[in-house]
C-alpha cells in the first residue's frame, strides 16, 4: 500500500472516530485507542483534519468535527427530506390516478 494511500486511510478513520464527540471533543490519546494508530500518527492526522477544515481543536484541548463539516452533514440531511417529500408527492399523484 503507498503512503499516501495509508496516510489518506488513517485521516479518514480519525474523522470517524470523532463521531460523537462534536460537543465535548475527545482527546488525542483516545482517539490513538479507537484507531489503533500511535498518538503522533493521530496527531498529523487531526492536523491534516483541521488544515482541510474538517475538524477542530476545542478550548478544553480535545478534538471535534468543524462547523463545516457538521454543515456538509446538515446539507445532506435536507437533500434527502426534499427528496423525500418529493418522492411522497409523487407517490400520491400515482395513487390517485393523476400522474401527469
Amino acid at each position: 500500500m503507498s503512503r499516501t494511500v495509508s496516510g489518506a486511510g488513517r485521516v479518514l478513520r480519525v474523522l470517524k472516530a470523532l463521531k460523537g464527540h462534536t460537543v465535548t471533543g475527545i482527546s488525542n490519546n483516545d482517539l490513538a485507542q479507537i484507531t489503533g494508530d500511535s498518538p503522533s500518527n493521530v496527531t498529523r492526522a487531526v492536523q491534516t483534519l483541521i488544515e482541510e477544515g474538517f475538524a477542530v481543536k476545542l478550548d478544553n484541548g480535545r478534538f471535534a468535527h468543524s462547523i463545516a463539516l457538521l454543515q456538509i452533514a446538515q446539507a445532506h440531511a435536507e437533500h434527502m427530506a426534499r427528496l423525500t417529500g418529493r418522492l411522497h408527492e409523487i407517490n400520491q399523484r400515482v395513487a390517485a390516478g393523476s400522474m401527469s
